[in-house]
């Protein structure tokens, strides 16, 4: 059985869940993310994209090109400024869950570390998960 996964915004105004057992938890060390999240990485809980559903609100979303080259879109509560979402063109069936949204963030137990080629000094990896100089694959 699944495990539901929950979260939101610091506002309230976004509210979403998640009905499928998470694929993948990594930290991402990417420039984009670091820009994205205002620190060294973007702790992001990978899910299928059909089982995650906005249960309240709507989020404005912010597309880039990524470190990996293709298309990110970055989903946030327009009222608070709340990372909620990343949608990955080279992911098209997953989504990314932004961890700090969780409302119970035990949920999120990282097993890699990506794009560490990228990672600050004063952030370094984290200690004991795989790591990947760029993305995994």
């Amino acid at each position: 059985m699944a495990a539901q996964v929950t979260g939101g915004c610091a506002c309230g105004a976004v509210r979403y869940e998640s009905s499928a057992d998470p694929v993948m938890a990594v930290n991402c060390y990417c420039r984009d993310c670091q820009r994205s999240t205002g620190g060294g990485y973007a702790p992001v809980l990978l899910v299928p994209k059909p089982a995650f559903k906005l249960t309240k609100g709507e989020l404005k979303h912010h597309e880039v090109t990524g470190d990996s080259g293709n298309k990110v879109s970055r989903g946030f509560c327009a009222n608070c400024g709340s990372s909620i979402l990343t949608i990955l063109e080279g992911m098209p069936t997953m989504l990314g869950i932004k961890a700090g949204s969780l409302d119970d963030t035990s949920q999120f137990k990282p097993t890699a570390n990506i794009f560490t080629s990228s990672a600050p000094a004063w952030s370094p990896p984290m200690a004991g998960l795989t790591k990947f100089a760029r993305g995994p694959g």
